[in-house]
């Protein structure tokens, strides 16, 4: 009996903490993959282009007509990029678990230098848009990501943490709206050529625009499989989520 316990004793302390535990779930976590993935395609794609300040750079060619349009292009994709980072914080599982101060002022630094003054750019500058198709799911691109995310900071805020996530699960799909159209736009391409296809421009503008649609079921659905795994362990998402 006493061998049993001492072997019983070593399995114990041979067993990882929870800490690492938490942060090897982070690490082969899909969203946070996914995230890391689009921040550093975003990073080293797009973002260098702005942080030039050189108009020739620009992937939205400026409006000679109006004179703030590449600043505010600038700003836009700087800001976006914020959000992106911030973003990447927020969907780490053992930020949110361990860390909540982190977790809290990436969440306002998400919000207030990322979403709000972003998405609001990009609202503003459809307006001198060259591309012939594409602005309107842009346009409701933008202002769900808005209000999506404003209703998981008010969730948040009325420690109705539950529905906070679940909000801020849509805030997440559609911050990855623009992202996959960029990297489908270098990928399709490639593809057409191998397959002896041409791609029709005007109809890859119009459908990468909504591709945030397919994020936000995504995005439902992960929820809702989230939610009957803790159902099927009898700890339902309310109560484990005000822990």
């Amino acid at each position: 009996m006493t061998q049993n316990l001492d072997r019983a004793g070593d399995s114990v302390r041979k067993l990882p903490s929870r800490g690492t535990l938490s942060w090897r779930r982070t690490v082969l976590n899909p969203w946070v993959l996914a995230t890391l993935a689009l921040v550093v395609f975003n990073a080293i794609y797009a973002l260098p282009r702005y942080l030039s300040f050189d108009p020739g750079q620009s992937r939205i060619p400026p409006d000679p007509g109006f004179a703030l349009h590449y600043p505010i292009v600038t700003v836009h994709a700087i800001l976006g990029n914020i959000a992106m980072i911030t973003l990447l914080l927020q969907v780490m599982p053992a930020l949110r678990g361990r860390n909540r101060k982190v977790h809290k002022i990436s969440g306002y630094v998400y919000l207030y230098a990322g979403v709000l003054p972003s998405a609001l750019l990009g609202l503003a500058l459809l307006p001198f848009s060259l591309a012939p198709t594409g602005a309107f799911g842009l346009f409701a691109m933008s202002v769900g990501w808005i209000v999506v995310t404003v209703i998981g900071f008010r969730k948040q805020s009325r420690h109705r943490y539950a529905e906070h996530r679940r909000w801020m699960y849509y805030s997440f799909a559609l911050a990855l709206g623009t992202s996959w159209g960029r990297v489908l736009g270098l990928v399709l391409p490639l593809f057409g050529v191998q397959i002896g296809v041409q791609i029709d421009i005007m109809l890859f503008l119009e459908l990468s625009s909504w591709l945030w649609v397919l994020n936000v079921l995504v995005a439902q659905w992960a929820w809702e499989r989230g939610v009957r795994k803790k159902a099927r362990r009898g700890q339902p998402e309310t109560l484990r989520a005000a822990a």
